[in-house]
């Protein structure tokens, strides 16, 4: 499916586009919040600044993608392979990203308060300045991450893996 293509069939009421291969598709901008894109291939894709507020993404493949500034307030991303993918500044809040594999990615002041991420591989990620209060990263691997500034107020983390992981200047409950 071509991103033109795509779309038009959004413009037209169209909302279900599960499986959909949208591979290195240029998606900056555009609004696509309540679309059911589960399963979708994005590897590569450009979604930067892009609204995707309450879409489903489930197990989809975002290896590589760039959801720079992008809304995805509210979203399930539970599976989904973000591996290498690029959410700076990006609107997470509230977002399910159980089982996601974040590995290497980039999340640099992104907003991942009361995020589900529970068994979410993040290994090597970038959270410097991160904002994951009250996020639940049980049982999540943080190996080697940068959690720099990153604020982990009311965070559960129990069973989490943080071997390696750079904790300098994290904001963390006093009693945790």
């Amino acid at each position: 499916m071509k991103a033109d293509e795509l779309l038009k069939s959004y413009a037209a009421g169209v909302r279900d586009f599960t499986a959909a291969n949208l591979s290195e598709a240029n998606l900056r901008e555009v609004n696509l919040s309540g679309a059911i894109l589960d399963r979708a291939i994005l590897d590569g894709a450009n979604l930067s600044h892009a609204n995707l507020a309450q879409t489903s993404l489930i197990e989809a493949d975002l290896n590589g993608a760039n959801l720079s500034h992008a809304n995805l307030r509210g979203s399930n991303l539970g599976g989904a392979i973000l591996d290498g993918a690029t959410l700076d500044g990006a609107i997470l809040d509230g977002v399910n990203l159980s089982q996601a594999d974040l590995t290497v990615a980039k999340l640099i002041q992104a907003n991942l308060s009361e995020a589900e991420l529970q068994e979410a591989n993040l290994k090597a990620a970038n959270l410097d300045g991160a904002d994951l209060s009250g996020a639940d990263l049980t049982v999540a691997d943080l190996t080697q991450a940068n959690l720099t500034q990153a604020d982990l107020s009311k965070t559960n983390l129990s069973g989490a893996n943080l071997d390696g992981a750079n904790i300098e200047g994290t904001i963390l409950d006093e009693n945790a």
